[in-house]
C-alpha cells in the first residue's frame, strides 16, 4: 500500500517555492519544518538518497518511506514482509540498493529501491542490529548488545556476499550497558569507522582490519544515538537530550571539539539524521513520548 502525505501548514510556503524553483540544490533547501510519515506507528532510521530524496523506516514493521525535503512530500515504497524490523539505515546510489538493520530480529535486509522489492536478508547475530555504514566494499552494523561489528561484502553489480563476523578491542567492545554501539559511520574511503557508544555517550574509532578502537578524546555525547560525519565533522544525535551535537575532529580523528549544539522545538527524540548540504534531516523515534504522526525534521548543519 502506498501512502502520500504532504508537509504541515506551517511550512507549505516552502512546498510552494519548490514547485516554483524545481532546480533548488540540496544546500538551499530551507533548514526548518517537518515532513510527516503519514500512518507510521514508529520510527528510527533514515538515510540520504539521490538530491533531496530519503528513505525512512517504521522501527516496528520494517516498512520503507521515500520522501523528499524539498517537496515535503513521503510516501511508503515498500511494505516489508511480516516480522521484520527497519533501524539504521544506508542508500547506495550506484546499485539502488537500501540496507537496513534488523533491530531485535539480529538480521540486515537489503532492499532494491527502484522496485521495492526485498534483494537480500542475512543472519547476523542476536541482540539488536542497530545502524549500518557503507564502504566502497560493502555493509558494516552494530549490535547494540555485542562488543563486534559485522561485514556484508557487496559486488559492484548489487550481489550480497556472506557475513563476516569483526570482534572489537579497546572501548568499544564494552557491552556494560543496556544499550551499548549505536550509531556508525565510515571516513577515508572506509579505511576507519567511527560509531558511538550510548552506555558511555562517546565516540570511538575502530579499525576495520583489526577490530581495535580508540576514544575520540573531548567528547562527551550522552544519549547518542544515530551519527553523521562528512570530512572532519560529525554529528552526533542524542536522543533523549533532544539535541544535535556538531563536533570538528582533528586530522587523525584522536580527538574532537563540540562546536555547536543543535536544537529545535520541533524534536521529539529524534534518533538518527541524514545530511543534505547545509540541512541536517532528523527522525523523531519518540521513545516514551508518542504523538499523533512520526516525522522527519529539518534544521540547519551549522557547517
Amino acid at each position: 500500500m502506498r501512502r502520500t502525505v504532504q508537509r504541515r501548514t506551517a511550512i507549505a510556503f516552502f512546498a510552494l517555492m519548490a514547485l516554483l524553483v524545481p532546480c533548488l540544490p540540496a544546500a538551499a533547501v530551507p533548514p526548518s519544518g517537518t515532513v510527516v510519515l503519514d500512518g507510521a506507528n514508529s520510527a528510527e532510521g533514515i538515510a540520504a538518497g539521490r538530491g533531496t530524496t530519503f528513505y525512512a523506516g517504521e522501527l516496528a514493521t520494517g516498512d520503507i518511506f521515500q520522501g523528499d525535503i524539498r517537496t515535503g512530500t513521503a510516501a511508503q515504497i515498500i511494505e516489508a514482509p511480516a516480522g521484520r524490523m527497519a533501524v539504521g539505515m544506508k542508500f547506495d546510489p550506484g546499485t539502488n540498493l537500501l540496507f537496513v538493520a534488523g533491530g531485535g530480529t539480529g538480521k540486515a535486509y537489503v532492499y532494491n529501491t527502484a522496485t521495492g522489492q526485498p534483494v537480500a536478508e542475512r543472519t547476523l547475530a542476536p541482540g539488536f542490529i542497530n545502524d549500518v555504514a557503507l564502504t566502497p566494499q560493502g555493509a558494516w552494523f552494530t549490535n547494540s548488545a555485542a562488543g563486534e561489528l559485522y561485514f556484508v561484502p557487496v559486488t559492484l553489480g548489487g550481489g550480497v556476499g556472506a557475513v563476516q563476523t569483526l570482534p572489537l578491542s579497546g572501548p568499544a567492545a564494552d557491552t556494560s550497558s543496556q544499550f551499548n554501539l549505536n550509531g556508525i559511520a565510515s571516513a577515508k574511503g572506509g579505511r576507519v569507522l567511527f560509531v558511538a557508544h550510548s552506555g558511555n555517550g562517546e565516540i570511538y574509532t575502530v579499525n576495520p582490519d583489526t577490530g581495535a578502537s580508540a576514544l575520540v578524546e573531548g567528547v562527551s555525547v550522552p544519549n547518542v544515538d544515530g551519527i553523521v560525519v562528512q570530512g572532519q565533522r560529525l554529528w552526533a544525535v542524542q536522543n533523549f537530550s533532544n539535541q544535535i551535537s556538531r563536533i570538528d575532529l582533528s586530522n587523525n580523528f584522536s580527538s574532537g571539539v563540540v562546536e555547536d549544539v543543535i536544537t529545535s522545538p520541533l524534536f521529539n527524540i529524534p534518533a538518527t539524521a541524514a545530511l543534505f548540504g547545509n540541512t541536517l534531516a532528523a527522525v523523531n523515534a519518540q521513545f516514551m513520548n508518542p504523538d499523533t504522526d512520526y516525522e522527519v525534521v529539518l534544521v540547519p548543519a551549522r557547517l
